[in-house]
């Protein structure tokens, strides 16, 4: 089995709980000096974790293949409190937008209360949630991008360009000492730029773990934006 390949085992199996070096060798019958190289070489793509003896997912990961169930249990308290503070940017019969992050997903709850609300998404999960809801939805359709289950690329960036919304929900992966929004994905990047561009209002969702934090695209600047809703 290829290093590639146990990194996968080892996601699936820190997902469910820390682990310490002895028992990832016992899981995966591989020798200790192995998975204390592994581990080594899985921190510096920041993958993981270690503390008090035992390895754990980093929650804060970039890479891309940390799934989206396991981004999706990330600051869930936090993350409510955002999608709650957000609804003052909300009104009966508006058009929104949402990306397709976990924290934008939040909102869906709270958004099913209002009248005669529209949903436009690139995200899927956020599609079949906001539709199970009761909210009219758009879904942009396009390629799909596995680790966040979104659609994106020309044919999502062609759908979003045809609609215009009252106001923009979006996340990322991290804001820097500067006011440098920013984040992993171009693709993502380049869906949100229309969202803030085609919306009234631009409201970035960021819980305070992202801040102080800048990865490899970035989105936009703070100062460009209407709003930033944090915990």
């Amino acid at each position: 089995m290829s290093l590639y390949q146990r990194e996968e085992e080892y996601i699936r199996l820190l997902s469910e709980r820390d682990r310490s070096v002895k028992e990832l060798s016992q899981i995966l019958f591989i020798s200790e000096p192995t998975v204390r190289r592994d581990v080594s070489a899985m921190k510096k793509k920041e993958l993981v974790v270690c503390r008090r003896g035992l390895v754990s997912l980093s929650v804060k990961a970039p890479d891309k293949r940390i799934p989206l169930f396991v981004r999706d249990s990330e600051h869930t308290v936090e993350k409510d409190a955002i999608a709650r503070k957000a609804l003052s940017f909300v009104k009966d019969g508006d058009a929104v937008m949402l990306d397709a992050s976990t924290t934008a997903f939040h909102l869906l709850p709270y958004l099913a209360k209002y009248h005669n609300v529209l949903v436009i998404t690139n995200g899927i999960k956020t599609a079949l949630e906001s539709a199970a809801l009761g909210i009219r939805t758009i879904c942009t359709g396009g390629e799909i991008t596995p680790e966040s289950y979104s659609f994106v690329g020309t044919d999502a960036e062609g759908t979003l360009e045809q609609y215009n919304a009252d106001v923009a929900f979006f996340s990322c992966r991290g804001i820097d000492e500067n006011g440098l929004v920013t984040d992993n994905s171009i693709l993502e990047n380049s869906i949100r730029r229309i969202m803030i561009k085609n919306a009234k209002k631009a409201v970035l969702l960021c819980d305070q773990s992202k801040v102080g934090r800048r990865y490899l695209n970035t989105l936009c600047h703070t100062k460009e934006l209407d709003a930033w809703v944090s915990d």
